[in-house]
């Protein structure tokens, strides 16, 4: 994959100067298969999405343990949530977590 700078630059050679797949190719020295899939093609961009799939997930509280996690994150080391603190939390606040202790550490 080429990086976008390039990429701009053979879709102006394309779209704005009316340069021909052979010509671009040699004037950027890529391949001609590369140069017609960026000059001619509509849509480049790839977006990767995961999907979250679990335990965690399939209850319902992935979503109350990622906002948490992403919160800690913007705190000191010593004061983020462990393990033990988000089962406690999970299990008395919001009465979400009725399996055993093991299952979650």
């Amino acid at each position: 994959m080429l990086a976008m700078p390039k990429v701009d630059y053979i879709k102006h050679l394309r779209e704005e100067e009316d340069l021909s797949i052979n010509e671009i190719a040699r004037k950027t020295g890529c391949n001609w298969r590369t140069v017609k899939k960026y000059a001619d093609g509509e849509s480049f961009e790839e977006t990767l999405k995961f999907t979250k799939r679990g335990m965690m997930y399939e209850e319902g509280f992935g979503e109350i343990v990622d906002d948490w996690l992403e919160e800690d994150m913007k705190l000191k080391r010593k004061e983020r949530r462990t393990n033990k603190k988000i089962f406690e939390n999970l299990r008395d606040n919001r009465n979400i977590f009725r399996r055993n202790r093991s299952n979650v550490l």
